[in-house]
Order: structure tokens, then sequence, then C-alpha cells
């Protein structure tokens, strides 16, 4: 099977479309969220952000997911860490002892493979048509000054552009400093994981809804957040700590 970086995917004519944020292993959570805004698995679409593995206790259930065909994911940095880590000694240490991967090791030695090859077809970027138009998804981050166009041709050829998508915050940082960015031009939404943060982020016109649902030591995070799409803009959140749904403006 041949990898491609970037897929899109047509208006859905039959249900509703959500992205949500980084799983990072807290699958249970995403399901009480499923339930509770009454998901359809029959006509129903979910893109995800990537990070689905990581820090919470169900990382295992990545592989279940992605074989359900209403669920569509685009690679975290933390499914490049796990790739990374079968030719790295460094990486290895680095990401089970630091960076949430300890569960790897407790994986049995025969669904290694299965795992590691359906992580490694993950694209790098979506773009989905929707009654709000459309809209693009990546995992971390656009480099300013770069069209949509330009950035999703590029990530076939430069190693560089694909660092930049799994791993930057710096148009975050800029936000911070500056209480603004730019926007980026031939996408009309173009919706973030990555970075953590305290309530879902509208700026331009990007959306950042990485909430921290596997970092509960921090209580302003410990929420996992969808937004619905399509047909219209419309933000769900689960409280892991509390298990409790949230509804908010999108």
């Amino acid at each position: 099977m041949s990898y491609t970086p970037f897929k899109f995917f047509g208006k859905n004519s039959r249900g509703r479309d959500f992205v949500v944020g980084d799983i990072h292993g807290s699958f249970s959570a995403f399901e009480q969220l499923l339930q509770r805004v009454n998901f359809d698995r029959d006509c129903d679409r979910i893109f995800s952000v990537g990070d689905l593995v990581d820090r919470g206790a169900e990382s295992h259930r990545v592989i279940e997911f992605l074989n359900y065909d209403w669920f569509h994911s685009i690679m975290g940095n933390h499914e490049r860490m796990l790739l990374d880590s079968e030719y790295s000694p460094a990486v290895m240490e680095n990401w089970t002892r630091y960076n949430g991967g300890a569960w790897w090791r407790n994986v049995p030695d025969n669904m290694r493979p299965r795992i590691q090859k359906v992580l490694e077809q993950l694209p790098l970027a979506f773009e989905v048509s929707t009654a709000c138009g459309h809209i693009g998804i990546v995992h971390a981050d656009i480099p300013t000054g770069i069209p949509w166009h330009q950035f999703i041709r590029s990530l076939e050829s430069d190693p560089d552009m694909e660092e930049y998508a799994l791993w930057s915050r710096n148009r975050y940082k800029h936000f911070k400093m500056m209480g603004r960015t730019v926007p980026v031009e031939g996408i009309d939404l173009v919706v973030f994981g990555h970075t953590p943060v305290s309530k879902p982020l509208q700026t331009a016109n990007f959306y950042y809804i990485d909430t921290g649902a596997s970092l509960l030591e921090d209580r302003s995070l410990g929420k996992l957040t969808m937004l619905q799409i399509h047909p219209l803009l419309e933000l769900h959140q689960f409280n892991v700590r509390t298990a409790t749904e949230e509804h908010m403006p999108a």
C-alpha cells in the first residue's frame, strides 16, 4: 500500500462530522462523549487530530478504533515517536520513560507489527468539505505565510514540513505573545491538537481543541473536546476527571 500524507473527504450527505482532540489513550471517555452526542455510526464521521496513544490507560485500543470505517485519524507526534522507536533505542528510551509510552512495553510482540502497520499509514493532514466550508485538520502547526495548497503539496517531499506539522508550536507561541496570528490562505478553517489549552481556542481561521484529556493532574485540563464541523459548528466537551458532559458555543 502506497503512503499518501494528505487525504480529502467530500461532504457528508447523510450525517454529521466531528473533529476530536488528542485522545491520548482515553478511549472510554471518547465513547461516553460519542454516546452523549447520539453519534450514529451508520452515517456520522469522526476525524481525529492525532495523538491517539500515550499517557492514558487504554492506548492499546488504538487499533480497534482505527479499524472502524467511521473513524479517521491523522498522525500525531506520539504516533511518530512510536514508529521511530523501532529504529532508535534513544527514541524508545525517551518515549517510554518520559513521554507516556510505557504501555508499549506491555504490548505482546505479535501485536506490535499490527499496530505499527496501521499507524504508519496515517496521513499528516485532512481536508473535509462541509456546509461550513472547507476544514483542514493538522496535528500541530502550519508555517506562517504558506497557503494551504502549498502546505499540503510540500508534505509529499519536505521532511521539515512533516516535522513542523507534527511538532511545532510556533504559531501558538506567537499568538500568546501578540494576541493574534495570521490566517492560512486557501482554507476556511484549520483544526489543531498538540498544544494543551484550558478551553478551546479560536483565532484567525484556526481552532485549537486539545484540552488535555489525559492530563488529570492539571485542574485546568483533563477534558476531551470534540468540534462538530458539519452541518454546523458546535463544541462538545467531556470532563474526564468528573465524567460530565459540557456544551460550549463554537
